[in-house]
Order: C-alpha cells, then structure tokens, then sequence
C-alpha cells in the first residue's frame, strides 16, 4: 500500500480515501497527490515565477516519496506548462516573460516571416461596472467593478487585432491606462509581475464574423470585412478566471494556428 505524502502543512491535497457512508472508494495516484502539493507551493508564492524550484531528490526528501514519483509529477507539470525544465540547470517556475511564452496564448501566425509580437496602441483604458455576460463568464456578480480596456494591435505597422479586454477590477487595482502604455513587455508579464496574477489555461472560442464600422475604422478595412472572432477567458491557479479578451483578427497576411495533441 502506498504511503500518504507529508505536506508542512499538514493540508495534503489529495490522498487515498475509502468511501464513508456505503459511497465508493476513491482513489488518487500518489504522483498526482505530489503534483497538487507543488501546484499548491506554486499558488502560494514560495516559488516565485522564474526561480528555480528544488530538485526531484530534494523534493522526494521531502514529501517522502520517491524520486520517480516527483519526476511523474513534475512532467506533468512541464506537459501543462506550469513549470520548464532546463538542461543542466533545474526546473523552474514558468514566466509570462520568457520568450517562448509570449505565443502561448497569442496563435496569430505570419504567413511568411518569423513570428514577433504585435505593437499595441490603447483606445480606451477605463473601470466600469461589470455588464452581465462579463460578469457571468468571470464569475463576478452583476455591477462588480472590472477594468475594461480596448487596444489595436499591428505588425510592422499593419492594424491586424482590435481587442477588449476585461478584468476584476479587485485583482488589477492600481492597472492604469499609463501604466499600460509604458510597459513595452507582452501585457501577461505585466500581470505575473506587477498583480501577482498568473495565466495558466484558457478557453477559446472562434467564429467567423464581417467587420463592423467601428472596428474597420480602426483596422483601416472596408466595412464587412470578413474577420475571425475570437472570445478567451483565462484562469490562473485555482481555475479562478481572471481575465475575458474578445479579440477580431485581420487574417489577409496572418493564420490561427494551434497544435493540437
């Protein structure tokens, strides 16, 4: 029988358990307890985004387990792209501000050239009072504060992305359209660094929509220009959403790409 992890916290976040009351036994693989322990110091803060965090034989030391057991754990880990092994030197907590992770979340491909993030020009940058569906997709309540914010986005000068974002207005205190305009780094760093709020998964959903007046103006196309529409809510640790982006994509010279497993 496999023993239980010890947590320094005496809060294990899974364990073997046998039903109570006549209900079905559970059952937990001790590797997917290790990997919830980690995930836990990770929303906790003990590794910071970027550190090192201590090696598979530290770590088996302990949660007093074996090493091929963190190792399970930690590949998942890796597979989910919460941390990144380095060769030689260790794993680490992932960063919004390492180069690989700036197309994560951003699938909007050249069709020729090297992929580069996008310049952005804010249109509006204001708090509000969260609309319903907002608030409903963010897990808010109707009228709570969000920060709502709308930008262009273009490469080598070409308008290419109108987006709107929104965010809890609690979590993002402080996020001001000048701070916005003099961060030059991809706006995910700028969450991980300044909020202490890190995106971990999205889900997306895409549809294929014509160009209202508006957003044609600001892409500089003819009205009804056929545009992909896309609608991502973000969550961090916890499956807490933390962010609503509804982006319209020029696709003349770009593609949505993805991999898919």
């Amino acid at each position: 029988m496999s023993s239980t992890p010890t947590n320094p916290n005496n809060n294990p976040a899974a364990a073997n358990a046998g039903g109570a009351g006549g209900s079905s036994p559970t059952f937990s693989p001790l590797y997917q307890q290790i990997k919830a322990l980690i995930t836990q110091s990770l929303q906790s803060g003990e590794w910071k985004p970027g550190e090192l965090i201590p090696s598979e034989v530290e770590l088996a030391n302990r949660f007093k387990v074996s090493q091929g057991t963190v190792r399970k754990a930690i590949d998942e880990l890796a597979a989910e792209n919460l941390v990144m092994r380095k060769q030689g030197k260790g794993t680490f907590v992932s960063t919004h501000h390492e180069a690989r992770a700036h197309f994560r979340f951003l699938r909007l491909m050249p069709d020729e050239g090297v992929p580069h993030y996008p310049e952005s020009k804010f249109i509006e940058v204001k708090r509000m009072r969260a609309p319903a569906d907002v608030a409903r997709l963010l897990d808010l309540k109707s009228g709570d504060a969000v920060i709502f914010v709308k930008r262009v986005q273009s490469f080598d000068g070409v308008p290419t992305i109108v987006e709107e974002l929104w965010l809890p207005g609690l979590t993002f205190k402080g996020l001001t359209a000048e701070r916005l305009e003099e961060y030059k780094g991809p706006m995910y760093g700028l969450f991980e660094s300044e909020f202490g709020t890190r995106m971990i998964r999205a889900t997306e959903k895409i549809r294929a929509v014509t160009a209202s007046e508006g957003d044609a103006a600001l892409l500089k196309i003819p009205a009804n220009t056929p545009l992909l529409a896309s609608e991502r809510v973000s969550f961090t640790y916890g499956d807490k959403a933390v962010e609503l982006r509804r982006g319209l994509y020029l696709t003349e010279r770009h593609h949505y790409h993805n991999e898919l497993n």
